[in-house]
């Protein structure tokens, strides 16, 4: 069970289901796929990046695995995708900020993570960008399509970088401690701003 401060734990969780909906949508609409392939592929998009990092990490089993709140809640996004599909395009907007507040939350996270277990800044960076695009990149390989977040759209791979880059730079220069509470309230933060950028830009 993870011991992470409530904020950051709700902002993780949001950006899970965000994540999970996403990766379900793109599911019906790109691959006309049955519920047991909707759901694998949300499920893939949403826990698909914070895999990869733990893996990277040797941090074992994963996250995902330990913590059955994120499984629950990947499920439950992309079960409301598969019932709910063609009304949800009338709530684009709301889904795409959920989505920009997960991708910032999961870039931070995933940086941060990378700095406690030692890996030096340009590594954390990328480990972060890394959490944060890659259960997309995953979702379109298994579709078969170009992955926007990281070839062909590189606005939305932006956001994920600045908000890992800042993650870095404050625990470097001391703004950000590692502390959890501190961690808490630079992801709020970084999640607020980035997310901003990724849905305005």
């Amino acid at each position: 069970m993870s011991d992470q401060p409530l904020a950051l734990l709700v902002l993780d969780l949001v950006g899970t289901f965000a994540f999970a909906l996403n990766g379900a949508l793109t599911a019906l609409r790109a691959a006309r796929l049955d519920i047991v392939g909707v759901v694998t592929l949300g499920m893939l998009t949403a826990l698909g990046g914070g895999i990869i990092r733990d893996t990277m990490l040797d941090d074992l089993p994963p996250a995902a695995f330990s913590d059955w709140r994120y499984l629950a809640v990947a499920a439950a996004g992309a079960l409301v995708a598969y019932a709910f599909g063609r009304g949800l395009d009338r709530l684009a907007l709301p889904i795409e900020v959920l989505d920009a507040v997960g991708l910032s939350v999961f870039a931070v996270a995933g940086a941060s993570k990378a700095m406690a277990f030692g890996l030096g800044p340009a590594s954390a960076v990328i480990l972060g960008v890394v959490t944060a695009v890659g259960g997309g990149t995953l979702r379109d390989v298994v579709v078969g399509r170009v992955p926007p977040s990281v070839m062909s759209e590189g606005l939305y791979a932006i956001p994920a970088l600045a908000g890992a880059t800042i993650t870095v730079g404050g625990i470097m220069i001391g703004a950000t401690a590692r502390s959890p509470k501190q961690r808490s309230n630079a992801s709020v933060t970084t999640a607020v701003a980035c997310g901003s950028f990724s849905v305005t830009g």
